[in-house]
């Protein structure tokens, strides 16, 4: 699925819902990832679940193509493809161009322990690639609420969300030009992720339809439903902020076609503007005004 921009337009932004699933398996879903394209060459992988280098492929982007990767907070399931990310980066380099990364409070020391577990890949390559002397770079920052850190030509601020027991969580504020792309990762509705979505141009929110899950007779699924938010609470949060765009991902139950309609409608209820739901690769187009 894509919003595509009409004929003559100049195109500022794309953002690209690499992946739209979750932590359970899912054979149509790739685990939570965004990429942010500003431009024509400048990318910008916001999270890095399970199939997001193959998503990347898909979406015309790679490794070697990223000015940074921001993760929002360290659960596995936004992490799982980090590992491919960093060695993909490394090899696919001509030299030893490090890879920026940024992330909460604990993402250097789940950087350290990804490359430690890549030692014997690092040895086995080296030894093999007469071209290839160097080990991986990466420059990993993290950051917290305040922050504010470019990237690429853009500007990112740091905002605190809230997913506890999760902690720190945070989501990202994108603002290039007149634009502002805002990435909330897993939060509830909280001051921090008003703070973040204010008067954005796109707002990309995980959601849950709590309706759904409040049925199903599983403890763990019942969990969900304290540090995640529900529809209609991210068209609360996009209406209540002046956002023009709610984009929905990360989505559980994951929904098929023929749900999104549904779905829409929830955050309808609340949010007036636009509202994108989709497949993984649904792209979202922002044209120069």
């Amino acid at each position: 699925m894509a919003l595509r921009r009409a004929a003559g337009q100049n195109l500022i932004m794309e953002i690209v819902l690499l992946g739209t699933g979750s932590p359970l398996p899912d054979p149509d879903r790739a685990g939570p990832s965004t990429l942010l394209k500003v431009g024509e060459s400048e990318h910008v992988l916001v999270d890095a679940g399970r199939g997001c280098l193959m998503r990347m492929a898909a979406a015309g982007s790679g490794p070697t193509l990223l000015a940074g990767v921001l993760v929002t907070h360290l659960h596995s399931d936004h992490l799982t493809d980090l590992n491919d990310i960093i060695t993909m980066h490394w090899v696919m380099s001509e030299g030893p161009v490090p890879l920026p990364i940024w992330g909460p409070v604990g993402i250097a020391e789940f950087v350290d322990h990804t490359v430690a577990a890549l030692a014997p890949d690092i040895r086995y390559r080296i030894a093999h690639h007469d071209d290839l002397a160097w080990e991986p770079a990466v420059e990993v920052s993290e950051v917290g609420s305040g922050d504010r850190f470019e990237v690429g030509t853009s500007m990112v601020s740091v905002h605190q969300t809230d997913h506890a027991p999760v902690e720190p969580s945070v989501g990202f504020r994108f603002e290039h030009g007149h634009y502002v792309v805002a990435l909330a990762g897993d939060t509830v509705p909280c001051r921090g992720l008003d703070d973040l979505c204010a008067d954005a141009d796109a707002y990309v929110q995980s959601v849950i339809r709590d309706d759904l899950i409040r049925s199903i007779a599983n403890p763990r699924m019942q969990d969900l439903l304290h540090y995640h938010s529900s529809v209609s609470q991210a068209g609360e949060t996009a209406a209540r902020n002046r956002v023009g765009r709610l984009v929905l991902t990360h989505m559980v139950p994951a929904p098929g076609p023929e749900q999104y309609d549904d779905w829409i409608a929830m955050a309808a209820e609340h949010f007036d503007g636009e509202i994108v739901i989709g497949d993984d690769l649904t792209t979202v187009d922002l044209v120069e005004r």
